[in-house]
């Protein structure tokens, strides 16, 4: 049984996010994208905490749903921002944590308040070393999953640039061994964690972070599974084994398209500049001095101990997409620079009709026929599906907090023309 998972994601109790991100609106937008099973997001906040248990109902093997809609799964899930000193250094980290049911939630809320306010925000910022962390986390419940969020990322990272480590042993020491996954984040993708050799004894993983429930950010990552059935424990033992009969494939933005992927400097409208020229420029902004912030594929360089290229032999496959609503702004030619013109009728409205039409966004981007979305969505939002498909959709890379934008390459090449030609 196939299903698409996006396991990291947060409520609207977590700072700067929609107050839309709540369990009706996510069980509808999932169901428009396609998404099978959801992370609840935010599991350690009292008050969100008394929601779900009002509004999921249990069904068995770590698995809930929703009392007036029983098609999208929950796995309760929560994010956590750890701080301790490593080499006299202050590091700052995000961490995912998957939960087999609320009553460990609820434990778990309790054990980890005397390292911070759990009231305070979603995903909570605790004075606690990540090794000390995870042991209370295990001591609770074996079962329990804990996995470094959006690795990359400059900030609040394992391996960020300005406050991460460069070995997850640095991270997580002695407890190590309970870690089996690792979140890549939007502006890396596993070609490029491939060139970082220890990293083949994780599973590598992407899932949205997602602050809003709209297609465009909900499932913009994710990882598809093939399950005898919907199973917390199932899940598990893919993650644990890393099994490719399990985890087909990880579903990712193109690396530029993310936030972080090349250096610049935001507030000087410096950037993205790639990484030679970063590095010939010390990492300082030529037009104000300060720090370039350093990005995702610089990073990657400098804990690489592969040539850009190198695929293992072992290896969860992946696909990059880009989200519909972003499409077909695009073949309209309306600059999405400002994020809330995803949502405008004129585009929400040729998203509705391939959706009635075909069912889901993942159908659309993955599975129906260019042909079919012509007749449909028109001739340039097949072609550029057919160059998303393709690769040859050119990304402007993202930097120092700056999305990505993509650009049309009209290159053509082989074609995908559904689901299984992925795997």
């Amino acid at each position: 049984m196939k299903l698409i998972a996006d396991l990291h994601l947060h409520s609207k109790y977590s700072g700067a996010t929609s107050q839309r991100m709540n369990i009706i609106e996510l069980v509808d937008f999932a169901k428009i994208k396609g998404l099978n099973i959801l992370g609840t997001g935010d599991a350690l906040h009292p008050k969100w905490i008394r929601e779900l248990k009002n509004e999921l109902e249990y069904t068995g093997d770590g698995l809930y749903v929703s009392r007036k809609d029983e098609k999208t799964y929950f796995i309760i899930q929560v994010e956590v921002a750890t701080i301790h000193q490593f080499n006299g250094k202050s590091r700052r980290i995000h961490h995912v944590i998957l939960m087999p049911n609320l009553e460990v939630a609820i434990q778990l809320s309790e054990a980890l308040r005397k390292y911070g306010e759990i009231e305070s925000d979603g995903r909570p910022i605790l004075s606690i070393n990540p090794a000390e962390m995870v042991e209370i986390i295990m001591e609770i419940d074996k079962l329990n999953i804990v996995f470094p969020a959006h690795a990359w990322t400059p900030w609040w990272s394992m391996l960020g640039a300005f406050s991460g480590v460069d070995h997850i042993r640095e991270c997580y020491q002695d407890m190590v061994k309970n870690i089996y996954a690792v979140e890549t984040g939007l502006s890396s993708d596993p070609p490029m964690n491939w060139r970082v050799s220890w990293l083949d004894d994780y599973t590598l993983v992407s899932f949205s972070d997602s602050h809003s429930p709209y297609p465009y950010r909900i499932g913009r990552e994710a990882v598809v599974f093939d399950l005898s059935k919907p199973s917390y424990k199932e899940i598990l033992e893919a993650l644990k084994n890393k099994d490719p009969s399990k985890i087909l494939m990880t579903i990712e933005v193109p690396p530029e398209y993310g936030k972080y992927h090349w250096s610049g400097h935001r507030n000087c409208s410096f950037g993205p500049i790639e990484p030679q020229e970063a590095k010939r420029l010390d990492y300082k902004c030529p037009i104000c001095g300060r720090k370039l912030t350093k990005g995702v594929d610089d990073r990657v360089e400098e804990l690489a101990d592969r040539p850009r290229g190198y695929v293992p032999e072992r290896r969860i496959n992946y696909v990059h997409l880009i989200s519909l609503q972003e499409l077909i702004a695009l073949s309209m030619g309306v600059d999405v620079e400002n994020e809330s013109k995803l949502n405008s009728g004129k585009i929400w409205g040729e998203y509705e009709k391939l959706i009635n039409a075909f069912g889901s966004e993942f159908k659309v981007l993955l599975e129906v026929r260019e042909e079919e979305i012509e007749k449909v969505g028109g001739k340039k939002l097949a072609e550029l599906l057919s160059f998303m498909r393709e690769g040859q959709l050119k990304i402007i890379p993202g930097y120092d907090g700056v999305y990505g934008r993509p650009v049309i390459k009209y290159e053509k090449q082989s074609k995908i023309r559904n689901l299984e030609d992925y795997f």
